[in-house]
């Protein structure tokens, strides 16, 4: 990874220190239990050959089309989950004061949760979706189960928190990021609900940011897609809006909203950031492969390599990291490049340690990755 020298002079010059600023995220929870596919066994508990890629797995179920087969999943470990929460997870550790509002357990917190709703003084509206993640060295499968989610809409919102007191978390926060649409069904009616009856409410502030992550769309209608993408780009006149995908979903949201698509080179990710951007008529769309980033704004675009690793710890949580990264650093005042080379690392520290990183240790691994060979 060779870093910008830009990128290392704003380094020198600024704090990457998000300390004190308020944090609000939302909507899912899930239960995330990570597990692997067994290849074959040669004895008990770990002592087995896993299916170590997606290429693998589709062949062996393939191959059993007509017939049937069974696939052991071995656990690893059931961890917090939701796009919602291991965002928001990451922000605490940069030292952001959060408010979470999820699904975390109704009425009692879940276990899993426990700790986290502490730390993000959180408020929960329904139980938590149950995800089964299968991971793999090319990729990762997402099994989900999402029936409790359905009753989360704005009414529900309102009930909990109230809406003079969720009119008072927005209208404290720097910074409001709303995930996972995909898998809350009533999430678009959410957000039209707080563009018209909440946002209107809220005092003018110029360091106002709202960060969308539509996660995995491509379950939705078309028409559900250009709807949504309709409805955030109402927010635009309240706030500053970013919206951040991945390179499926920048693909999928070309194609639903009538844009050509691309490649993973420089070139192309820029052209459907910018392009994305100025369809929708926000400030910033960021789209983030796994070995690379590229934004738009505004003012331009911009593209850097991130520090990919061919033996990643984790991968499920890795885009919501570099969601968390690239929004803390936008709201420390960094440049559009200089962000997405520290949401590149945040996620890269993420996926080597299955650990969500401080703000020294996501610069510690972009100084370390700018010195390596390329």
């Amino acid at each position: 990874m060779q870093v910008s020298n830009q990128v290392i002079e704003e380094l020198n010059k600024k704090s990457f220190n998000p300390s004190g600023m308020n944090s609000v995220v939302g909507l899912d929870g899930f239960v995330d239990k990570i597990v692997t596919p067994v290849d074959k066994r040669h004895g008990l508990e770990q002592n087995f050959d896993a299916i170590d890629t997606l290429d693998a797995l589709g062949e062996r179920i393939s191959a059993a089309a007509g017939k049937s087969t069974n696939i052991e999943l071995f656990p690893r470990f059931d961890k917090l989950g939701g796009n919602g929460p291991i965002m928001a997870n990451a922000h605490v550790c940069f030292g952001l004061s959060v408010q979470y509002i999820g699904a975390l357990g109704r009425p009692v917190i879940d276990s899993v949760f426990e700790e986290f709703a502490r730390k993000t003084n959180a408020i929960s509206l329904a139980n938590p979706g149950i995800t089964t993640a299968l991971e793999f060295k090319d990729g990762k499968l997402m099994l989900g189960n999402t029936s409790s989610l359905e009753e989360i809409d704005f009414s529900r919102i309102i009930e909990v928190v109230g809406e003079g007191a969720f009119i008072d978390m927005l209208a404290k926060a720097e910074l409001v990021s709303i995930v996972n649409w995909t898998m809350i069904p009533k999430m678009t009616s959410i957000l039209l609900e707080m563009v018209d009856r909440i946002m209107p409410n809220l005092p003018p502030i110029d360091t106002r940011n709202f960060f969308f992550d539509l996660t995995d769309p491509a379950k939705r209608s078309a028409e559900d897609i250009r709807e949504v993408l309709r409805v955030i780009s109402r927010f635009q006149a309240y706030a500053e809006v970013t919206l951040g995908l991945n390179y499926n979903e920048a693909l999928q949201v070309c194609e639903t909203i009538g844009l050509k698509g691309g490649d993973k080179n420089e070139e192309s990710l820029c052209r459907m950031a910018t392009e994305i951007r100025r369809k929708l008529e926000i400030s910033c769309v960021v789209i983030h492969p796994t070995d690379s980033a590229a934004c738009a704004t505004k003012n331009g675009s911009w593209w850097t390599p991130g520090p990919f690793t061919e033996n990643p710890k984790i991968t499920t949580g890795a885009g919501d990291h570099f969601n968390a990264g690239f929004s803390a650093a936008r709201l420390c005042g960094f440049s559009p490049l200089t962000s997405i080379a520290l949401a590149t690392c945040t996620s890269g520290h993420y996926v080597r340690t299955a650990e969500s990183p401080s703000t020294n240790q996501v610069i510690e691994l972009l100084r370390q990755a700018d010195q390596s060979p390329s």
